[in-house]
């Protein structure tokens, strides 16, 4: 690739565009600054050679010119002299010379067309080139800026693809299931205390009827003839009582 066409290739390229295509924006930008610091410094030697070689067509056509010039004076001169051979001769040499120069002559409007063009793609370039170095660390905000927004605007785009409504009614069910178990599990614990406090109560009246039984019936109260008896008995000897209870017990 000519010089040309790379300068004209780097001023084309968009560093934006770059930028979001490239996995490392930071390491693409350095590329990119060597890169049209490369071409500049390239463009400025071919520069240079190019102005040299249009200096030296330039002295060229002028000295084609100049002798041009002389040959015609010559040929003047045999003229007035009668000399129509030397004339004729020093015409020839001055058409020689006015052909040279005009074909040097292209040559060097090509030339100056060239230079003139690379002189204004260098100095672009260089603008660029300026323009890169200094706003470097703004360009790489910028692109990650963009980067950031582009991922906020797709999360965002998936999120407008989702019924919050759907997710709450789900959540709503979910809440008011938990809360008919809890009561569930409430009204369980609720009716075992009722439950066992019946059965309390039957286990008491049982247990309460049940001495009761081992009591047996109140004692009758004595007659008044048993009354005197008993108190006889009770003032009667200790072995007569024995004795009596004795005989009682073999009647």
């Amino acid at each position: 690739m000519g010089i040309l066409d790379r300068i004209s290739t780097i001023l084309k390229a968009n560093i934006n565009a770059l930028l979001d295509s490239a996995e490392d924006p930071e390491l693409m930008l350095e590329q990119i600054i060597r890169d049209m610091g490369e071409a500049i410094t390239e463009a400025r030697t071919q520069v240079a050679e190019m102005i040299a070689q249009e200096k030296l067509l330039e002295a060229d056509v002028n000295k084609y010119r100049t002798q041009s010039s002389e040959w015609h004076a010559k040929a003047r001169l045999a003229v007035e002299r009668g000399r129509d051979d030397l004339a004729r001769e020093a015409l020839t040499r001055k058409n020689d010379f006015d052909r040279n120069g005009e074909a040097l002559g292209s040559q060097l409007a090509t030339q100056q067309q060239v230079v003139s063009q690379l002189k204004t793609d260098l100095a672009a370039l260089q603008s660029k080139y300026d323009s890169a170095v200094r706003n470097k660390q703004a360009l790489i905000t910028r692109h990650k800026a963009a980067v950031a927004q582009q991922k906020v605007a797709e999360t965002a785009r998936q999120l407008s693809a989702i019924d919050p409504t759907a997710d709450l009614s789900r959540m709503e069910a979910r809440i008011r299931e938990e809360e008919a178990r809890a009561q569930g599990i409430l009204a369980v614990s609720r009716d075992a205390d009722i439950e066992r406090q019946f059965a309390e109560l039957s286990t008491s009246a049982e247990v309460e009827r049940q001495l009761a039984d081992l009591k047996g019936p109140p004692p009758a109260l004595p007659r008044s003839g048993d009354t005197a008896r008993v108190v006889e008995h009770d003032t009667d000897d200790p072995v007569e009582a024995e004795l009596r209870r004795m005989k009682g017990k073999n009647a």
